[in-house]
């Protein structure tokens, strides 16, 4: 019966559970994540090489007019060194773990999860995951802020394929913002992707410019409305100017190209 038992947990019948109980459900980009794995032994004993906990996200890739979604790792972690669970036996291990500051916020489609699995030798690994709902963080809530200030309305946000621009990711997430008021007449939109650099956030804005007049038209059919500018300030710098201090900063950057 024993062998049996453990033929029948190799494939994961009869194995061990995990469940991770997060602190809190909602989290700011760069903060840290508090929580505790939860195991209950199956009906044999059985090695337990570690526990991992992946942080995961999405991104949208596109090849030949086809869109997909494609899963990427953000940062792992681990919680365990190896250990024996028992049959029927509970155990805990809490743990604290520190995002990445590049993480994306959960804004639109963008869903951002927290993936627990038990490392076991010659069987299927045991798994739990746990969404994270991604909220801006101070900084970031200063700009997104200050855009509102000048009239900007937040239109669409998504991760995004684009290799170049991620720096060591894959994707970036995107801010796509329209103007409602004193930019209306002078952009088509404004697009606003976040890069945490070296204690520092760094904005890449795409500044759209609307077509005026025939030479508008044209500059607007050959791709030569759009300029790609950047704008970094220290963490402390952005909470010192506040969402007011950007804004003026904002508007003046953003009149120089249009």
């Amino acid at each position: 019966m024993s062998m049996f038992n453990r033929l029948l947990a190799s494939v994961g019948i009869g194995s061990a559970k995990v469940d991770t109980l997060l602190e809190h459900s909602r989290y700011t980009p760069g903060g840290q994540v508090k929580g505790v794995v939860k195991m209950q032994g199956g009906q044999v004993s059985q090695q337990i090489d570690g526990i991992r906990l992946s942080l995961q996200t999405q991104y949208v890739r596109e090849s030949n007019d086809t869109k997909r979604w494609e899963t990427y790792e953000l940062a792992h972690y681990r919680v365990s060194d190896a250990f024996t669970l028992q049959p029927n036996e509970q155990k805990e291990y809490p743990f604290t773990i520190q995002l990445p500051q590049a993480t994306p916020l959960t804004i639109g489609q963008t869903p951002v999860w927290l993936k627990t699995t038990l490392d076991i030798a010659s069987a299927v690994d045991p798994n739990d995951n746990d969404r994270l709902e991604m909220i801006p963080s101070v900084e970031q809530s200063i700009v997104i802020d200050a855009l509102n200030r000048l009239g900007f309305r937040l239109r669409k946000a998504d991760c995004e394929y684009a290799p170049r621009l991620g720096g060591h990711l894959p994707f970036v997430q995107e801010f796509e913002f329209v103007p409602t008021t004193y930019f209306s007449g002078d952009l088509d939109e404004l697009e606003v992707i976040f890069i945490p650099v070296d204690g520092q956030l760094e904005l890449l804005l795409q500044i759209d410019r609307r077509a005026k007049g025939f030479g508008g038209w044209l500059s607007e059919a050959m791709d030569m409305d759009e300029t790609f500018v950047r704008y970094r300030l220290p963490y402390e710098e952005w909470r010192r100017l506040g969402a007011e201090g950007v804004s003026a900063e904002l508007a003046e950057l953003i009149r120089r190209y249009i």
